[in-house]
């Protein structure tokens, strides 16, 4: 790939060189100070239509062709959206066997959100950037920003949860700091993707309120707020279209409503048909299997839908080249932005700064769900002996999970934190308890670890309980692994349980020794029958090279947790309202028949306790939030005003530690249906033992606006509003009432 630079370093000085007099200035395309669109322009109007053609698909697994002649380069792609993938053959999935790609992994995107803070976005955006841009990738195929519409989805963990607000709020600070290293972010799965099983077929029929509400605004903030280059397309089809060249999601919506100027880049395999692609949006085809090519089979790349069967449609007249000519202009654009880009950063790889964000990020979103009596975080002054339990607590999850799989120099498994922050202040003793996934390989990575184990369950269990009884205190790391049938691509999961029989460990473990925290690995919720024995519960999350050192900050206490659930753990599966009144899954059609009550909104609707509500997240310190300070108490429709909410935040605890107050707004009355409440803003707070700050939340208009689907517009109604001072979905502080006029 560094012999590619090379060259086409090489080809812009030849056509410096060989086109114009030493002292005449380069064509206008290449001249960096030229505005964008003129640079688009004049490299378009040189382009032969095979060129044309050539930019507009894959030559191998990652890249595109550039144009040899004009010094334009290939554009080359990476998976995301957790750390940079390591390379794979030209033609084929198996690894390149390099051995110097290997990468920082950093916390997976439900992490991310659970931090509730932009700022934490920003340093994850920055640094993968860094990473990517060290690899000489030009675009980032993440961020993801798919609704969680059920903890059943295989893919939840690679997105930003239920809320719409909160993944917006979340991902353009990702975008912007990713494209500040000159790679381009590719947001994804746009859109409705909530389900692996039967992804390449299954047609999602929702409504238009539904839509422009709850699946669309993060893409939209991608795009509008965080400027996104680059967006791809889902597998699934939508009004009987696949996402990858779908009228509606490509043309109308994004390209015409939100104005969109970057490329529609197709996920690999998406792409289903010439006429289609040509016309419906997609700019750039990747990985397709058509005309007899398969799985790991060397591509003919020119039978690719938007290879030469474009052209000879175009040729034979069947299609223009208006259609053509756009797409040229985005990746022209692209490229511009991206490999032609002389001023971006050289980037970095596997620094100490990127260790670092990969802790702070991690050490911020993991979630301390429950903390009963005096547990949590561990004194090892008085725990001198501390049982580790659980096959999460040795296993490797950087490799496996599909697409978001990756390589690393090294990944620090929960014990491995562990004993390395005790070291030699206490015992640390660790026993199986039960037996998952004994793999250690994913398309070609291979994590070296040897999980294998002859000892039975019941022997496992026993032995378990037996440690447990001489420890001060257990832990135990259960949850999800990355493997098919649990949180990974391409399945979704096989049971809302706990699997493997964790259940009757942490039974077992309960009643032998009452000190035991259960540490939750997983990117989805699970179902806790034990939750009211177990007295302390951590959502650990998928959290990448750090995890086990960021893990062991949190549970002894030099990271105070801080994260907030960024979707809803219900008590029952039948309490999601996609598996209550909704479809899943579908294998031709499935119909969200839930509409806009999603996760809380469901929940607020039916009166339903969640076992852990959206928004939830303790702290080893108390915080107390004062009463609300009100700007006014009413806003004119039509007008700029707005209502600013201030509540004073007091640390009133031992330790330093941070709250998030979140902001929710109920409407009295609508002509549609609404939520008895949705999220509008959130402010998280930074504090030391006994100090204050004050949160500031802001409502607008804009805020109390719902999609009117049968006008398909968003529209304000006059009348009486709720805005709730809260500190998740469920815990309400205060009440305040204003009105729009």
């Amino acid at each position: 790939m560094k012999l590619k630079k090379l060259l086409f370093a090489a080809a812009l000085f030849a056509v410096g060189c060989a086109t114009v007099p030493q002292q005449a200035e380069l064509p206008v395309y290449l001249n960096e100070d030229a505005p964008l669109e003129e640079r688009v322009e004049d490299a378009l109007q040189r382009l032969t239509l095979r060129e044309k053609i050539d930019l507009i698909h894959a030559q191998s697994k990652f890249s595109s062709a550039g144009v040899e002649r004009l010094g334009i380069p290939e554009v080359w792609c990476t998976d995301g959206p957790h750390g940079i993938r390591p390379e794979v053959m030209w033609d084929e999935w198996d690894q390149a066997k390099w051995t110097n790609d290997s990468c920082t992994a950093f916390p997976a995107l439900t992490c991310l959100a659970a931090t509730w803070n932009p700022e934490m976005s920003a340093k994850y955006g920055m640094a993968i950037g860094e990473e990517a841009r060290y690899r000489e990738k030009d675009v980032l195929l993440g961020p993801g920003v798919n609704i969680y519409r059920t903890p059943m989805n295989g893919r939840n963990f690679e997105y930003m949860g239920e809320d719409p607000l909160l993944a917006s709020k979340m991902v353009v600070p990702y975008i912007q700091n990713v494209q500040k290293n000159g790679v381009a972010a590719c947001v994804k799965h746009f859109a409705l993707n909530n389900q692996e099983i039967e992804r390449h077929g299954v047609n999602v029929v929702v409504d238009d309120r539904a839509l422009y509400e709850i699946y669309l605004p993060a893409f939209k903030a991608a795009v509008q707020e965080g400027g996104a280059w680059a967006i791809m397309p889902a597998y699934n089809r939508y009004k009987g279209q696949h996402c990858c060249h779908n009228q509606y999601l490509l043309n109308d919506i994004l390209k015409g409503e939100w104005g969109f100027d970057g490329v529609a880049l197709s996920d690999w395999g998406g792409v289903h048909d010439t006429r289609e692609a040509a016309l419906h949006g997609l700019d750039m085809e990747f990985g397709s299997w058509t005309n007899g090519l398969n799985w790991g089979a060397s591509n003919a790349y020119d039978m690719y839908h938007m290879a030469v069967p474009y052209m000879k449609a175009i040729e034979n007249g069947e299609l223009t080249t208006k259609e053509l000519d756009d797409k040229v202009r985005r990746v022209l654009r692209l490229i511009f932005r991206t490999a032609m880009n002389t001023r971006k950063p050289f980037g970095s790889m596997n620094t100490e700064a990127h260790l670092q964000a990969a802790r702070d990020i991690a050490g911020e979103g993991v979630v301390l769900l429950k903390n009963e009596g005096d547990v949590l975080p561990v004194d090892l002054a008085k725990a001198k002996t501390i049982l580790v339990v659980g096959e999460n607590a040795i296993k490797m999850m950087t490799v496996g999970g599909g697409s978001s799989s990756l390589k690393v120099l090294k990944e620090y498994t929960p014990l491995e934190g562990i004993q390395r922050y005790v070291g030699d202040k206490a015992k640390v003793v660790y026993e199986r308890g039960y037996v998952g996934d004994v793999t250690g390989e994913y398309n070609g990575v291979k994590s070296g670890q040897d999980l294998s184990e002859s000892r039975s369950a019941e022997q496992l269990i026993a032995d378990a309980v037996a440690a447990a009884k001489k420890a001060d205190v257990v832990l135990f790391f259960g949850g999800l692994n990355k493997k098919e049938g649990q949180d990974c691509e391409g399945a979704d999961r096989s049971e809302y349980a706990l699997p493997y029989g964790q259940n009757e460990v942490i039974e077992a473990l309960v009643a032998a020794n009452k000190n035991l925290v259960v540490v939750n690995i997983s990117g989805n919720a699970v179902a806790m029958p034990w939750v009211e024995k177990v007295p302390s519960i951590m959502q650990g999350w998928f959290l990448g090279s750090e995890s086990g050192n960021a893990l062991a900050q949190v549970i002894f206490g030099e990271v105070n947790p801080s994260g907030h659930l960024p979707f809803t753990f219900p008590v029952r599966l039948e309490d999601n309202s996609a598996h209550s009144v909704g479809e899943w899954p579908g294998a031709k059609d499935v119909h969200y028949t839930e509409g806009i009550f999603v996760g809380y909104r469901w929940a607020d609707k039916q009166q339903l306790k969640a076992l852990f509500p959206f928004g939830h997240g303790l702290s080893y310190t108390t915080f107390e939030v004062g009463e609300p300070e009100v700007s006014k108490t009413a806003i004119k429709q039509g007008g700029n005003g707005k209502i600013t909410i201030k509540c004073e935040v007091r640390n009133t605890g031992k330790r330093e530690g941070a709250e998030v107050v979140q902001l929710y707004i109920g409407d009295k009355e609508s002509y549609l249906p609404r939520p008895v409440k949705e999220l509008k803003d959130f402010a998280k707070l930074h504090l030391e033992a006994g100090q204050s700050g004050v949160a500031e939340l802001t409502i607008t208009e804009e805020d109390l606006k719902f999609f009117d689907d049968k006008k398909h517009e968003w529209v304000s109604e006059k009348g009486e509003f709720t805005a709730y001072i809260a500190t998740s979905a469920e815990d309400i502080l205060y009440t305040v009432d204003f009105s729009l006029k």
